[in-house]
């Protein structure tokens, strides 16, 4: 299986393309084939190590960058209810206190990092929803005293600042 991985901080030159075994998923995993890896500000934050000295140490001896992706279940470990091999997905947070991202041709995750991607909806839009829509959702729920849970009618009344709006948080 081809990934990409660096091992130390710095620029886009620290990527490598390296080959791996397949991982197995274990107990509540489910190992997806990524069609599409989806770059956010925050992995390619990482890799240079902002507020980190150049050539710093990464968290892992061997890091594969990004948090986002999308694709469809290859395997899926004991006690990861709810998938079936073949499902279309998307992922988030693939590589949160994690060694390995979504930048590989084969991923393995908690099963609660894992939703399904409806037919309608493409590997493109499934790999770009994680982390902007998390942040999308802490936004409007987090700060400013936001109700707990969104919903129909959860905002009514209230008057939201979509600030850069057509970007990824925004849209």
């Amino acid at each position: 299986m081809r990934a990409i991985a660096y091992s130390t901080t710095g620029p886009s030159s620290v990527l490598e393309l390296v080959e791996r075994d397949l991982p197995e998923p274990g107990p509540g995993e489910v190992r997806v084939r990524v069609v599409v890896s989806g770059v956010n500000p925050t992995d390619w934050k990482a890799r240079i190590g902002i507020g980190a000295a150049p050539g710093a140490a990464t968290p892992f001896p061997e890091v594969v960058p990004n948090q986002d992706g999308a694709g469809v279940v290859d395997a899926v470990g004991d006690g990861a209810a709810g998938f079936a091999v073949g499902d279309r997905v998307w992922i988030f947070l693939a590589a949160h206190e994690r060694p390995t991202g979504t930048a590989q041709e084969f991923t393995v995750v908690p099963a609660s990092r894992v939703v399904r991607l409806p037919d309608a909806a493409g590997f493109d839009v499934g790999a770009s929803l994680g982390v902007p829509a998390m942040t999308a959702h802490r936004a409007l729920t987090v700060h400013e005293g936001g109700p707990s849970r969104l919903g129909p009618g959860a905002l009514d009344g209230r008057t939201v600042l979509v600030a850069g709006g057509a970007g990824a948080v925004g849209h």
